[in-house]
């Protein structure tokens, strides 16, 4: 008996998922509840256990295909359900390009279908080659995998053909190089979703950055004092929670960048909390972990949230809720050495802060030339709720607690 095991609602209003990875193969025998698909939603990869034991007959989709709820994923046949399990045998080799379909991603494992009878397989630059040397490929048998035409196989056709009286051999004409097949990697996963997010906050928001720098010289020699009796603790603190606080002593005198601009009704909804997203690099693309209440909250109670959620980020086992519900976000791409840029907001947020990498230089203090520690800061905000001259104060309060970090402890509320 045939089973089809569809996409099931996974909840909190997902619509429709990507097919990550194939756990199983076709004609593998598999039981009652294994694991048989890795889908992703959002940010969150999910296994999908199969209901019901038996053989595989079918994939009905390709990694990286995007399928919606209650779509087909397999076809199982039950009726071997209770047979005993064979061992499985990955499938090697790659599945000829189709003449408008795209070359396969080499580092994703593609299942392998049946061919129709009398079918063609050949680049599109073979394809291309072929009409230049007036080759019927319908008459070429490929040399290639699953007897796929190659670029040798058309020129060698073409050398076989008959000339007609005064025309050049092909092996006399000047032979011009065929351009290389290019490889075409496609936007799944986390970079699928970033695209996506990333045009919709560039189509609905009025975005415009300011930067400044500022002297945080002070903040570091703090930093540095108190770094060695917290790693005794287990934990590496970074720049980043201060970076965090700041911003969120200054969001209190400054909540229009603490809000959400509700586009049916043009208002501005001003959030009580400040919740904040912050951007993580991972292997898989970027992910913005939130913390929340950042009010109630200690640099080091938040160095530890951010150590733990950073963690679980990076080994893709981070909770949905975890990245959801931001107020504002930051990123500090001067980890990786950058200075000034043009940071996108994270809509529906109407602002994000990029924190550049602190560097020493030569600065004016009280008259005199020093060598001091630079902090470059770059504030990306929605202008339609908000002016350059409001930012720009904005942008100097944060610097202002970051420059002189006691008043956190002499302003906190």
């Amino acid at each position: 008996m045939e089973f089809e095991f569809r996409l099931p609602d996974l909840g909190e209003g997902i619509a429709e998922a990507e097919i990550r990875n194939w756990l199983v193969e076709e004609g593998e025998q598999i039981a009652e509840h294994q694991p048989v698909v890795e889908v992703e939603t959002d940010k969150a990869l999910v296994e999908l256990p199969a209901p019901k034991g038996g053989r595989i007959l079918k994939h009905h989709h390709l990694e990286g295909a995007v399928v919606a709820v209650g779509d087909s994923l397999l076809t199982i046949d039950t009726e071997n359900g209770n047979q005993e399990r064979p061992p499985s045998y990955g499938i090697v080799g790659e599945l000829p390009e189709a003449e408008e379909a795209a070359p396969p991603n080499k580092q994703t494992k593609t299942p392998t279908a049946p061919e129709p009878a009398g079918e063609v397989h050949a680049l599109p630059s073979v394809r291309a080659l072929a009409k230049e040397l007036h080759v019927n490929l319908d008459k070429i048998t490929g040399s290639g995998p699953e007897r796929s035409i190659t670029a040798e196989d058309v020129r060698a056709a073409a050398d076989a053909a008959p000339k007609e009286p005064g025309e050049p051999k092909q092996s006399e004409e000047p032979e011009e190089p065929v351009p290389a097949a290019q490889e075409r990697l496609p936007q799944q996963g986390i970079r699928r979703v970033i695209a996506r997010k990333l045009l919709q906050s560039q189509q609905l928001t009025a975005f415009v950055t300011t930067m400044d720098e500022f002297d945080v010289t002070r903040l570091c020699n703090l930093k540095l004092r108190e770094e060695p009796q917290l790693a005794e603790r287990d934990l590496h603190l970074t720049f980043l929670p201060f970076f965090i606080k700041a911003t969120q002593h200054a969001l209190l005198e400054f909540p229009r960048f603490n809000a959400r601009l509700d586009e049916q009704s043009n208002e501005l909804i001003m959030q009580p909390d400040c919740h904040m997203g912050i951007a993580v690099d991972t292997d898989d693309g970027l992910m913005v972990p939130v913390l929340r209440d950042i009010a109630t909250k200690s640099v080091i109670r938040l160095a530890e949230e951010l150590q733990r959620l950073s963690e679980h980020a990076r080994q893709r086992s981070i909770a949905r809720e975890d990245l959801q519900g931001s107020t504002f976000t930051l990123t500090n791409f001067g980890s990786y050495g950058g200075h000034f840029a043009t940071p996108i907001i994270n809509y529906p947020n109407v602002a994000i802060l990029g924190c550049g990498r602190i560097r020493e230089r030569p600065w004016v203090v009280a008259g005199e030339l020093a060598i001091r520690q630079i902090l470059p800061l770059s504030l990306t905000f929605d202008h339609r709720v908000s002016d350059g001259a409001e930012a720009s104060r904005f942008l100097s309060h944060i610097g202002r607690y970051l420059e002189d970090p006691g008043l956190l402890f002499i302003e906190s509320v």
